[in-house]
């Protein structure tokens, strides 16, 4: 391998961190606010910490986390978090066309490590930059959060255990604004504005509903419409 391919691995890792710094300063929070909401569920520290490591999903932890503390049983609990993180099935649906030619060796684990956060910038440098080299800057992106997800989880854990009130201080706040920030790109494209649509005329009609069933089933009408609409119009495409 020559020094100019490292070289240019490099540069493209360096700037799919760079380019998710962003975010990472949004998600700090969250993952403070889950360890604390872990610790007060119930969870054991390790527990807590071994959730971030191997399901890596925020959405599906706080929601976990939740059911856990109020005694819900498995199966709902198994089946709402898969719902919610059914959005990924539109992420890999976008993203696909660019890793088709991928090994396996690399589509493995940038899928697991595929958050709204890196999907939102990667899916933007391909589109506009293309995706040469583009699992380097998609592993950087990953990488940066991961290690920024699995830090302040500890962090949360810590003054969970310490400080049992801070859950309660509003620091969700953060959460809102930076999903806001993530989607609002995205709203130009048909599908994504009609899975958005959808997703929020569900979660009012079925808000206060009980076991997070509003959410789950927000999650799966955005999903359903999403595809629906990316199907129509590639076959629009196709026809023209």
């Amino acid at each position: 391998m020559s020094q100019q391919t490292c070289s240019s691995r490099r540069a493209l890792l360096l700037e799919g961190v760079r380019d998710t710094v962003p975010m990472l300063v949004g998600a700090a929070p969250f993952g403070v606010i889950f360890g604390t909401l872990a610790i007060a569920a119930g969870l054991s520290s390790a527990t807590a910490i071994g959730m971030s490591v191997l399901v890596f999903a925020g959405s599906s932890q706080f929601i976990g986390v939740s059911l856990i503390g109020a005694g819900t049983a498995l199966p709902v609990l198994w089946l709402t978090t898969f719902v919610v993180n059914l959005r990924h099935a539109l992420y890999s649906a976008t993203l696909l066309p660019f890793a088709r030619d991928w090994s396996l060796a690399w589509r493995w684990p940038l899928a697991f490590w595929l958050t709204d956060e890196t999907f939102a910038v990667v899916e933007h440098r391909f589109r506009t930059k293309g995706a040469q080299g583009g699992q380097w800057y998609w592993l950087g992106s990953s990488l940066a959060m991961y290690g920024n997800w699995l830090l302040w989880t500890v962090v949360g854990v810590s003054l969970g255990q310490s400080l049992p009130g801070l859950a309660n201080l509003g620091l969700d706040f953060a959460m809102g604004a930076t999903f806001a920030a993530i989607v609002a790109p995205q709203l130009k494209r048909r599908p994504a504005l009609g899975a958005a649509v959808a997703a929020g005329v569900v979660a009012m009609l079925g808000r206060g509903l009980p076991y997070k069933l509003d959410l789950m089933l927000a999650a799966l009408a955005g999903v359903t419409s999403g595809l629906l609409l990316e199907g129509l119009a590639g076959r629009k495409e196709q026809s023209t």
